[in-house]
């Protein structure tokens, strides 16, 4: 069985984006084709880069980063929730992305982001630079969600509707795929 990771882009105290990672997560482990794992940035509390040789070379000498390396490492894809802050992607996923290169390398990604009326498409596209940069093999569904603080309950929840879960499903499919063909 593929493991398919989701990470939690956002470090805010205040962030919606582990409640949205909560509904990503709850739709990949019913369907039963993945092993979901879970990569919070904000548990993982990486510092700004801190390696004194170049990603490529895997020479890293903390063990943050080795510890960040494995859990890269083992997975076999990955979906990213993201915020869009300023018509981009949060410093911290980017801080996080920027430690490892061979770990991306032509893994199967998707994107679930979220924000205000955009729905976090300015994020995706900023990201979307980024993945390619590691050969990452997109999907072409894309989770964007618009005014996500309307859809977060008083319970800290998030609220989908059939909408959002069958683009979330579609995207969930060809990730599925993309793994069974690698």
């Amino acid at each position: 069985m593929s493991t398919l990771l989701v990470i939690v882009g956002s470090v805010r105290p205040t962030r919606v984006g582990g409640a949205v990672a909560d509904w990503v997560i709850e739709h990949a482990r019913r369907r039963g084709d993945f092993e979901v794992k879970v990569a919070d940035l904000r548990e993982l509390a990486l510092p700004v880069m801190d390696e004194p040789h170049h990603p490529r070379l895997r020479e890293y000498q903390h063990e943050h980063t080795k510890r960040w390396s494995q859990i890269v490492d083992d997975a076999d894809g990955f979906i990213i929730v993201t915020a869009e802050y300023n018509h981009s992607i949060p410093g911290a996923l980017k801080n996080a992305l920027d430690y490892l290169v061979q770990e991306w390398r032509g893994k199967p990604v998707g994107v679930v982001s979220y924000g205000g009326i955009s729905g976090g498409t300015r994020a995706t596209v900023a990201l979307q630079v980024v993945l390619a940069n590691f050969a990452m093999q997109g999907t072409a569904a894309n989770v964007e969600i618009s005014w996500v603080a309307q859809r977060i309950a008083e319970d800290g929840t998030f609220t989908s509707d059939e909408k959002l879960d069958g683009v979330l499903e579609a995207q969930l499919d060809e990730l599925s795929l993309k793994l069974a063909a690698r």
